[in-house]
């Protein structure tokens, strides 16, 4: 299975394992600019060159020998499940792509049609019920996550850690795991104990979001978002995968 979703800098200072909707764009360009002294011009997700990801061919055996013999220090970056659902909503379901189109195609029209959930119009900017519409998606989600119907559960709503542990389990260990609201804090540490072509100042970086504009702004507080049912829906997916 190698390690999939794993990204290491060209000088194998640190390897970075990639969670979907835990700051990856932050993480991916300060990975970038610390071996080449400038930030990637455009989503680094969108790199082909000057960062090694196991998506590339050429990678592969780079990164297998470097994780499988612990050569560099290994990380990953977490954040509070709520909010990365609610994240992954308002970007995946409601926003338009990169590609100017709905993401995966026929995934939103299904949604709409099965699910009644509402993305705000064919643009996304038209005003709906945004909490009802959540917590209609949050259903699906539950849906995909414990029976795979109608579809396999998508990167950015499965559990974190599905992705972390496809690390350990073929061979690689973290030297640190921190989380997404203690970003500076969490990722001074993994400065602090590599060693880069080009220093960074993390006061000075900017924060990388390639998801914010694609869809409709937040209009409420995250905890608005979630009643009752909902909840036990959050238990349900993530307590049970947990335990699997």
């Amino acid at each position: 299975m190698g390690f999939p979703g794993t990204w290491m800098t060209e000088s194998e200072s640190v390897v970075y394992r990639v969670v979907p909707k835990c700051a990856c764009s932050s993480i991916g360009q300060i990975m970038f600019y610390s071996d080449h002294g400038r930030f990637y011009d455009g989503d680094i997700h969108d790199s082909t060159t000057g960062l090694h990801k196991w998506a590339q061919d050429e990678s592969q055996k780079l990164i297998e020998t470097n994780v499988k013999a612990h050569k560099s220090f290994a990380f990953t970056c977490v954040r509070n499940p709520y909010t990365r659902i609610l994240s992954s909503f308002f970007d995946k379901i409601c926003g338009i792509q990169r590609n100017g189109k709905r993401y995966r195609g026929n995934l939103v029209p299904m949604l709409v049609q099965k699910y009644g959930v509402q993305v705000g119009g064919d643009d996304g900017k038209q005003d709906f019920d945004q909490i009802a519409s959540f917590r209609r998606f949050l259903l699906f989600a539950r849906d995909t996550i414990r029976f795979k119907k109608p579809m396999e559960p998508d990167i950015h709503w499965s559990a974190m850690s599905g992705h972390i542990s496809t690390f350990i389990v073929n061979g690689g260990r973290y030297d640190h795991i921190f989380f997404t609201e203690k970003f500076d804090d969490g990722m001074q540490v993994v400065l602090n104990n590599i060693k880069t072509r080009h220093k960074i100042n993390l006061k000075k970086i900017p924060k990388f979001n390639e998801s914010e504009g694609h869809g409709p702004k937040r209009l409420h507080p995250v905890e608005d978002y979630f009643d009752d049912l909902s909840h036990h829906l959050m238990w349900e997916i993530y307590k049970q995968i947990s335990a699997w």
